[in-house]
């Protein structure tokens, strides 16, 4: 358990400790009175625990005033999906407008407004190399900004974009070495790649990272970014041809077990979270303890009143 105001609730208790010392010392008092006057004191114990309920009762509502929490594991589904989103040169053609890599965003922007709250979502760029610029995160606003933030550089590597997905999702460090070994990273069937890319690969190791996302149970769908004529595209001052790779794409999702879609069909994505096996979690989230404190120090106040009122006439 924690407390928001740890120091209220030393005030409590010391005010508590001077309220319980207070009604011994009264209570001393009287008695010794009344002894000396010759008269008989009835009914001591039932007004002391009058007085000992009202006494916890301000107890209660000091621990309460400091704002105390308790830590409960909270069961729920979960699944994880990876935004592997290319961001190489040949994502700034035009042919589809106003350019593959703003085509990309809106769909990848209508992906995340589309997830509940129970996937985590997190973002992959990728060019020649692969970066994680979000974690996977049940605060979808965090993988929006990191989508917002995308800027056309390099080349492409989509074996590159798949091992690091990977490695977001399973937190072990996943590379294809030269002699094409594949890591073992466990079996993560509630985790999904999208990968949105024109298909030009230029990096090495695709096949041996798709073959890791499959043995984890990992599905990549691919959304193809551009069409099959192609465009023109000027890189460090010279002019590029660059179509869309269907057949790469297409490999990548069969693989794997996902699909493959075109850009413009884009906005059935929203069915591959029906393919995640969501899994059930047990994560620990902050109870707020103050309400139920308080209506209990209120029950220990009244009984403590009433009965104290009760036997003596008094509240205290």
């Amino acid at each position: 358990m924690t407390l928001s105001s740890p120091l209220l609730l030393v005030v409590g208790l010391l005010v508590t400790v001077a309220l319980g010392w207070a009604v011994v010392v009264s209570g001393r008092r009287r008695k010794a009175a009344l002894a000396a006057a010759g008269v008989a004191v009835a009914g001591g114990r039932r007004t002391s625990f009058g007085a000992g309920l009202t006494i916890a009762g301000v107890a209660v509502l000091a621990i309460a005033t400091a704002g105390p929490t308790a830590m409960v594991p909270v069961p729920r589904t979960a699944g994880t999906v990876m935004l592997a989103i290319d961001v190489s040169n040949s994502m700034g053609a035009d042919d589809v407008a106003p350019t593959r890599l703003a085509a990309a965003q809106r769909a990848a922007r209508a992906f995340v407004a589309a997830q509940p709250d129970s996937v985590d979502i997190g973002v992959v760029a990728f060019e020649r190399g692969a970066l994680t610029t979000a974690r996977p995160d049940a605060d979808h606003a965090k993988a929006l900004k990191a989508i917002d933030r995308l800027k056309v550089a390099g080349g492409t590597s989509l074996g590159a974009a798949i091992a690091v997905s990977l490695t977001a999702i399973s937190g072990k460090q996943v590379t294809i070495d030269k002699d094409g070994n594949v890591p073992d990273i466990g079996y993560w069937p509630s985790a999904t790649i999208v990968l949105f890319s024109d298909g030009q690969n230029q990096g090495q190791g695709l096949d041996k990272a798709a073959e890791v996302a499959q043995t984890a149970g990992v599905q990549v769908h691919t959304v193809g970014v551009g069409t099959t004529a192609g465009a023109t595209v000027k890189v460090d001052g010279y002019n590029l041809q660059t179509s869309l790779d269907e057949e790469t794409l297409t490999k990548i999702a069969q693989t794997t077990g996902g699909d493959y879609h075109p850009a413009s069909d884009a906005a059935r994505l929203d069915g591959i979270a029906d393919t995640i096996d969501l899994r059930l979690t047990v994560s620990d989230e902050p109870l707020p303890l103050a309400g139920g404190l308080i209506w209990l120090a209120l029950a220990l106040l009244t009984a403590g009143a009433a009965l104290t009122v009760l036997r003596s006439g008094r509240v205290i």
